[in-house]
């Protein structure tokens, strides 16, 4: 077990190594280099021959990339956007936001979408289908594809938690006639905030450069929240976490000296208004050089993927479904037991702090699902899912020995309880 005060963690700052806080930290004396600056477009090209894209924009979240593709294809108001439960509510407001209605859809064990279910929810409103690689495993791409083709209906790839993962070869994020991706502080590469909207054809793609021409800039106290994030978090609260680091982290963010990664807004289906603004070039500079270490990042997060498939097999955890079609970027080792709560509750109290992504439908587990049009026992699997399903850490900062400290805890509990 972790004895130190500096917790076994999965999304506190789980990216970041110490060339990207000595960045971090440099830029915060740099504030000529905040906002305006060639980093955007770099990354947008870097981001093109990394993944294939042919049309790739940079944006300040996920949410604002979403917001672009959504303008850009001109749905009518009331349109529907079929896309999973088991979700994030980052992922439900652009729609909302929009002027357009979110169809839940049920997923299945893989938490991915449940096809069969997609098919019952088709009406003459429907317009595109929004499917959800979640945790990194790839979707059935084929059918899908397929099944918007046959019913005339857009494809939009969310990519949030796969930058790197592939389908038969070839790349997530290349199926959809859009995609976008999330760059935020615990997907798989993190500039704190940030994403990138993606096109396949050149007419959608000049809509979504215009609306990020029309977005503009966040202000400048928002880049500073963000680039002190990896400094605080790395420097101060992670060294100090069991003892005082957890107080100060909350302090921070009620002071506002650190961002939240969801405003409480959103749990209501408001906007921020810092939401859609495009990439400033501060947060662009830290996103690629965390691009730069994509390979690395997943390659060790499959690893540990391997490690916990062979350390776990003999307990009564459901275990993720190994991608069959393609490669899996593992953003958590995802499993499930009936006792998910306790466990985590217990692993915590040893300063392991396993982490329970999807309590609820849709996440935060206090978001205001009648807000987002949430109808309770629409989506039962996805809502069985959210009761049993818990994630063991992957990223880059979880060591073989920190991933063996976790399986042994696992191990240990579930002899004692089963």
């Amino acid at each position: 077990m972790s004895n130190s005060f500096k917790p076994i963690s999965i999304s506190l700052s789980p990216n970041t190594e110490k060339d990207d806080v000595q960045l971090a930290w440099k830029l915060l004396f740099e504030s000529d280099l905040w906002v305006n600056g060639k980093a955007p477009e770099e990354l947008e090209e870097v981001f093109k021959k990394k993944t294939g894209v042919k049309h790739a924009y940079a944006f300040n979240s996920g949410r604002s990339a979403l917001m672009a593709v959504l303008d850009g294809f001109k749905f009518e108001a009331g349109s529907e956007i079929l896309m999973q439960a088991f979700t994030c509510n980052a992922a439900v407001n652009p729609i909302i936001w929009a002027g357009l209605k979110p169809v839940y859809v049920d997923c299945n064990n893989n938490y991915n979408i449940d096809i069969e279910d997609l098919k019952k929810k088709i009406t003459p409103k429907s317009r595109a289908v929004m499917v959800q690689h979640t945790f990194g495993q790839p979707c059935d791409l084929d059918e899908i594809v397929e099944f918007c083709r046959e019913k005339k209906l857009f494809l939009i790839e969310d990519c949030a938690h796969s930058l790197g993962a592939a389908y038969k070869g070839k790349n997530i994020g290349t199926f959809g006639d859009a995609s976008f991706f999330s760059f935020s502080r615990d997907k798989i590469i993190s500039c704190v905030y940030g994403g990138m909207a993606v096109a396949r054809n050149k007419e959608l793609a000049e809509r979504i450069a215009a609306f990020q021409n029309r977005a503009g800039y966040p202000d400048r106290m928002w880049i500073e929240q963000q680039l002190l994030h990896p400094v605080l978090m790395n420097r101060i609260i992670l060294p100090s976490y069991s003892i005082f680091g957890k107080y100060l982290l909350v302090m921070f963010q009620k002071s506002r000296i650190l961002s939240k990664a969801i405003h409480w807004q959103e749990k209501k289906g408001r906007k921020p208004d810092y939401f859609p603004r495009r990439m400033p070039n501060a947060l662009a500079l830290l996103c690629l050089k965390q691009l730069e270490k994509l390979e690395r990042f997943n390659a060790h997060r499959q690893e540990l993927a391997a490690f916990y498939y062979r350390d776990l097999a003999d307990t009564t955890l459901s275990m993720p479904p190994k991608a069959v079609d393609g490669i899996a970027t593992y953003l958590r080792f995802t499993v499930r037991d009936k006792d998910a709560r306790e466990i985590i509750n217990e692993a915590w109290r040893r300063n392991i702090l396993i982490g329970d992504w999807y309590t609820s439908p849709i996440v935060p587990n206090d978001t205001q699902m009648d807000k987002l049009e949430y109808v309770p026992g629409s989506c039962p699997n996805a809502e069985k899912l959210a009761r049993e399903t818990f994630n063991l850490p992957t990223h880059i900062n979880i060591s073989e020995i920190e991933a063996k400290a976790v399986s042994d805890f696992i191990k240990h509990y579930d002899k004692k309880h089963n």
